[in-house]
């Protein structure tokens, strides 16, 4: 499976439709992100998955988003797995991404790995190699939901109780970008306390996320104290769906509703 992407971002290149590559790559024995801009450097190219399928994942778009701010002119190709092309989607449809600039490789992750993600759709549009693996409808919702009202309401206060406000889950989220954030406002969320204001913190993230999430699970991976923030935002990806039929980044063309609310009012 490498060895066919690196062919084709070798063709790429060679096609001048890419004037860099965005992935990962192994050295010295550790996995990063890497801009390649030499097809020579493509030796030591990673999909991520050095001890188990995806142990080494990254917020490739959010980086994606600070070159394409640096170098508007060039066109980057950028590895994707079915995650990481519905951050793109919702980039796309929130002008932080020029489509147009941005070339997608993609391939599927293992079925192992969809299975513990419990991911919906485990492989992107644009595959370049692989075969579509199955889809995993999750659970936690359900569990959380069966608990009653006094059983959520404990169950969720506990572990909001852990958090450090170490902001991971914000920053290493693809598809936040705010250049103010709100979680940073000491008039909604007083700076100085650990943990944060019970629950609001969490619950003003969560708003934030509802239209956007892409259910990657990289902010559930970056807590240190273990919140269960993936089931959390599913919750809320499951009203946006009910009331709005809209499920973030499945569909190229459809704007979210939270996009077409109109221009924000001049001060």
């Amino acid at each position: 499976m490498k060895e066919t992407i690196i062919e084709k971002v070798k063709d790429l290149f060679e096609d001048s439709r890419i004037e860099a590559f965005l992935g990962l790559k192994e050295e010295n024995g550790q996995i990063g992100p890497y801009l390649f801009t030499d097809p020579k450097d493509l030796e030591g190219f990673s999909l991520g998955d050095k001890e188990w399928p995806g142990d080494k994942r990254y917020p490739l778009s959010k980086i994606l988003i600070a070159l394409a701010q640096k170098y508007p002119e060039n066109r980057f190709g950028i590895l994707v797995r079915g995650c990481d092309e519905r951050a793109l989607n919702e980039l796309f449809k929130w002008n932080q991404l020029n489509e147009e600039h941005v070339v997608m490789v993609g391939f599927p992750c293992p079925q192992e790995l969809a299975e513990a993600c419990e991911c919906p759709k485990p492989y992107p549009e644009s595959l370049v190699v692989g075969e579509k693996v199955k889809g995993i409808k999750s659970k936690k919702v359900e569990v959380i939901l069966n608990m009653g009202m006094e059983g959520r309401l404990k169950y969720w206060t506990e572990r909001f109780s852990r958090c450090i406000k170490c902001y991971g889950c914000r920053n290493v989220c693809p598809v936040c970008f705010c250049n103010e954030c709100e979680l940073a406002n000491d008039d909604l969320i007083p700076s100085g306390e650990i943990p944060p204001e019970n629950p609001i913190f969490h619950l003003v993230r969560a708003a934030h996320m509802a239209g956007r999430c892409i259910d990657c699970g990289l902010c559930e991976e970056a807590c240190p104290v273990g919140i269960p923030l993936r089931t959390l935002y599913k919750k809320v990806a499951d009203i946006v769906d009910s009331e709005f039929g809209y499920r973030p980044g499945y569909q190229k063309d459809q704007k979210s509703p939270f996009n077409i609310l109109g221009e924000r009012p001049e001060d």
